[in-house]
């Protein structure tokens, strides 16, 4: 693989372009995966804007809406990797609130959160009907590898170097999880786009050799 210099407008439109290929009547879920370090949400709001201004219906989420209870998330301890890995996403939320709606046949009407992780309680959100056509665009870390079923996938890596350094400190307990993430889920082979981003001001477009 080489990663060819791109700017972040040319990042936007390189994956604008891969959803803007889907038939009208058709559903798009993106998911922009990376890790907090990366900033994914950051992509997934450059999105919005185009999309629309292409006529598309758009819906913003997050993943970090869609995390289990505290009681959960912390029931081995508050610094676990692998709990963090497996157990920390509600993946069961997610599909059945986000991602099964949009489904060929759904309702079309989506949950945009479910849990506030900060205050542990639901979010009360109203459900947000999507425009055939339309497209979800949801940000997240960790989201490969467990079924969900995306349309379009864009990876945000960074070397272990980077990842290290822009992890706060007190976060630092999670790099063993995005280590096993790129082993495990190999999201450098199975998203349609990776953007590296190391420095999220001058990325880069992963592409095969």
């Amino acid at each position: 693989m080489r990663a060819r210099p791109i700017t972040p407008e040319r990042a936007v439109e390189e994956v604008c372009g891969r959803i803007a290929d889907a038939p009208r009547d058709v559903w798009r879920r993106v998911a922009v995966d990376g890790a907090p370090a990366a900033e994914p949400w950051g992509l997934a709001d450059a999105l919005v804007g185009p999309l629309r201004a292409a006529g598309r219906d758009v819906v913003r989420a997050s993943a970090r809406d869609f995390l289990r209870p505290a009681s959960l998330r912390y029931e081995f301890g508050r610094e676990d990797p692998d709990v963090f890995y497996n157990e920390w996403l509600d993946v069961g939320g997610l599909m059945r609130e986000v991602l099964g709606p949009l489904e060929p046949g759904g309702s079309g009407k989506v949950l945009p959160s479910l849990w506030d992780s900060v205050r542990d309680r639901a979010t009360r959100a109203r459900y947000t009907a999507v425009r055939p056509g339309g497209v979800l665009l949801l940000d997240g870390a960790l989201l490969l590898g467990r079924g969900l079923p995306f349309d379009v996938v864009v990876h945000l890596t960074m070397s272990p170097g980077a990842l290290a350094r822009r992890t706060p400190e007190e976060d630092a307990w999670t790099l063993p999880a995005f280590a096993r993430y790129e082993r495990e889920a190999a999201p450098l082979r199975t998203a349609d786009v990776v953007l590296k981003t190391d420095d999220p001001r001058h990325p880069a477009l992963v592409e095969s050799v």
